[in-house]
């Protein structure tokens, strides 16, 4: 994409894998549409393609244009959904053959969890970059090593890009993070407990 985007404070992350069903994880987009929310990604690391299509498709229905809708890992379906952007990690495809897939139109971002990784990235072809996990974090089996605020403070000498902080972000820490040099905190299981108060509190606290 040219030119650099401008994230919101508050980057929500959708994950599949904390509702028991699809009735749950609809109400549960739908109420951080309610408190305000303006980007979220819907992230399935065990669901089927056909799933997180389906999924997909429902997501973008109930945002209509209000929210910018990220697909983690899967360009292919960031496309069929007519989604906004895809997020995608270290094991998964490149940032410059995402972008050969998706275009220059839509939003690029990647994770990443070391100095050595952002310098790749700061050189990439992608609009924003994630560090992480900041603090322990329950949302991944296998999680890399924690960076700390220190980490974040690093990723922000390295790169230019707008930078998502992740990993063990809270209410209580989210502002720590925000003043280290991140853009933007990327939230999972804070926001899972009523979540239209938990986003206005964010709100609030982040400012």
């Amino acid at each position: 994409m040219t030119g650099e985007i401008t994230l919101p404070r508050l980057y929500p992350i959708l994950d599949a894998s904390c509702f028991a069903d699809d009735r749950a994880l609809f109400h549960f987009a739908e109420e951080l549409l309610a408190a305000g929310v303006i980007l979220l990604q819907y992230r399935n690391k065990q669901g089927s393609a056909r799933q997180m299509l389906s999924h997909a498709r429902e997501l973008r229905r109930i945002a209509g244009n209000r929210v910018r809708l990220i697909m983690n890992d899967r360009a292919d379906l960031c496309l069929a959904a007519d989604f906004d952007g895809v997020h995608v990690g270290q094991d998964d495809l490149a940032p410059e053959a995402v972008r050969r897939i998706v275009g220059n139109r839509l939003w690029v971002g990647v994770s990443t969890h070391n100095p050595e990784q952002l310098r790749e990235v700061e050189q990439a072809d992608a609009d924003y970059v994630a560090i992480g996990p900041v603090f322990v974090t329950s949302s991944k089996a296998n999680p890399d090593p924690v960076v700390g605020l220190d980490g974040v403070r690093s990723a922000r000498s390295i790169t230019r890009k707008p930078l998502v902080a992740i990993g063990g972000i809270t209410r209580a820490n989210a502002r720590s993070v925000i003043d280290a040099g991140a853009d933007s905190v990327a939230v999972i299981s804070d926001l899972l407990r009523d979540p239209r108060h938990a986003v206005e509190e964010f709100h609030r606290v982040l400012g």
